[in-house]
């Protein structure tokens, strides 16, 4: 690998962890304050389980990201997709959390998961790696989506 793939590798990753790192500061007032007071279902994780779930889905994102940008040519359409993917899942927080509002999350997530789902078929058209990388961001993002739509109906 080159210098600057090696320099685009962990750009990549450091944009993606990034918006992570955006998102556990727009969050942790919320987490400590207004979350334990909400309804919750029986199958809301442990709050312990979210920090290490994010980091692990932020590094795979920055490397599928990364091998979609290797393949060269062509390759805008999937990078555009992750673009408005990623900007979307940095608004959620400030929306469920920022805002306080259960609402406010829910819209930003039905928004967040078919595009996540765009681009992982764009990726997996351009590097099959690239798109199995993005199938576990997929799948939590899928039970995150059962999680809020199950807040919203018990808190509202």
């Amino acid at each position: 690998m080159k210098v600057r793939d090696i320099a685009v590798l962990i750009l990549s990753v450091l944009v993606c962890l990034g918006v992570g790192a955006f998102g556990s500061a727009v969050t942790a007032a919320s987490v400590a304050e207004w979350y334990p007071t909400l309804a919750k279902p029986w199958f809301t994780p442990p709050g312990w389980i979210f920090g290490p779930v994010w980091t692990a889905l932020y590094v795979m994102m920055g490397v599928a990201v990364f091998l979609v940008w290797r393949r060269g040519e062509g390759r805008a359409p999937a990078l555009w997709a992750f673009a408005v993917q990623l900007a979307l899942n940095a608004l959620w927080s400030p929306a469920f959390f920022g805002m306080r509002s259960v609402a406010a999350g829910m819209i930003v997530i039905a928004l967040l998961l078919p595009a996540i789902a765009v681009t992982t078929v764009l990726f997996f058209r351009r590097s099959k790696a690239a798109g199995v990388l993005m199938l576990p961001y997929l799948t939590w993002t899928s039970f995150a989506t059962v999680l809020n739509a199950a807040l919203l109906s018990m808190n509202s």
